[in-house]
């Protein structure tokens, strides 16, 4: 995914930014870490899911399944972030929320933001309100030095996974996967043999 096409850039120049280089390729738009707990979430909501239907082997099979898909989605939803915008832009933003308490300062609430982009990109296709339980006890863990408890930090925490997933699901070309039913044009004309 091309940097300039992200919709989460606000004006910044994309030559500015980490181009997140895969260790391996050097291809910019590497994003291990949501690809790997897209897929890690993925496979065990899948596996879960092929358990139940199939027992053990099922299980086994509708992980591998389901971590390639997780992972897929993950990465998609990652490659369109660029964390030091979304920094940028909730520092700048935050005054104007209607959650903004003037004794609370951005310090306090950036992790709660970063909680929030981070958590929409590692969970890849799921919904606020199925993540918001495993989000509300895991903030704990993840709030770095904020003070913050969880029925403070939980409106900035929306706000930043709702722009990433509006963002996300406005942009066509964050498809992972062509949808099977799009019109693909004109067919090939067949050579006779």
């Amino acid at each position: 995914m091309a940097a300039d096409k992200t919709n989460l850039e606000h004006g910044n120049d994309a030559s500015d930014r980490d181009a997140n280089e895969d260790p391996i390729t050097g291809e910019p738009g590497a994003h291990p870490v949501g690809a790997g707990v897209g897929a890690a979430v993925g496979g065990a909501v899948a596996g879960a899911a092929a358990g139940m239907a199939a027992g053990p082997v099922g299980t086994v099979a509708g992980a591998v399944i389901g971590g390639v898909a997780g992972g897929l989605a993950g990465k998609g939803i990652a490659e369109q972030l660029d964390p030091s915008a979304e920094e940028h832009y909730w520092r700048n933003e935050y005054s104007n929320r209607d959650y903004y308490d003037p004794s609370v300062n951005y310090e306090e609430v950036g992790p709660a933001y970063q909680y929030g982009w981070e958590s929409r990109a590692e969970y890849g296709e799921r919904k606020w309100d199925d993540v918001e339980p495993d989000l509300s006890h895991d903030w704990s863990n993840r709030r770095g030095k904020s003070s913050l408890d969880w029925g403070r930090a939980r409106p900035a925490v929306r706000d930043a996974w709702d722009r990433v997933d509006t963002s996300f699901r406005s942009n066509p070309d964050n498809m992972t996967q062509p949808d099977p039913m799009e019109d693909r044009g004109t067919p090939m004309p067949r050579t006779p043999k």
